[in-house]
């Protein structure tokens, strides 16, 4: 079996984090062996998605392992390792750019309304942790889209609802 790369990308509150579950479910139920890789362990802190986005490509694609971020800590932690034969789904805001989506088998874009996202995001257990850092979010999420237009390199587009 040819190895699948996924690539989930989407605004934040957008689902990705629940659509990748479910899709490494349906793909294990079929007799895959899947591991998922979340933007989330690994940014760099509140300013980190363009290093993020850039730790997909080199470390989590090229070279097979990342480097997980102590968030209680504000540094690096521990290098986590990714099995080569094993499918991988990555997902975050920041995953799919115009350097990952030639190195994916298939690229989603998770396309939600700002408002329907910002309550999703804020309204999770973490939430009041992410409040004060949604705007300074929101600006990396937009210099993001701006670089990379990640939907036109999706090949499906989902609309949660």
């Amino acid at each position: 079996m040819t190895r699948q790369v996924v690539i989930i990308d989407g605004g934040s509150g957008a689902g990705k984090t629940t659509y990748a579950g479910d899709l490494a479910e349906r793909m294990r139920a079929s007799g895959r062996r899947v591991q998922v890789v979340s933007l989330d362990d690994m940014y760099p802190g509140w300013y980190g998605l363009a290093a993020a986005s850039d730790m997909v490509v080199h470390d989590v694609l090229a070279a097979g392992h990342y480097r997980r971020w102590n968030w209680p800590e504000h540094r690096p932690a521990e290098r986590i390792e990714l099995d080569p034969d094993t499918d991988l789904i990555i997902e975050g805001c920041g995953a799919l750019t115009r350097e990952s989506a030639p190195l994916a088998t298939h690229r989603i874009w998770l396309d939600l309304a700002a408002g329907e996202r910002r309550s999703r995001a804020l309204t999770r257990p973490d939430g009041d942790g992410y409040r004060p850092w949604w705007d300074v979010w929101a600006v990396q999420e937009a210099e993001h889209w701006a670089r990379n237009h990640p939907w036109e390199l999706a090949d499906e587009i989902v609309r949660p609802t």
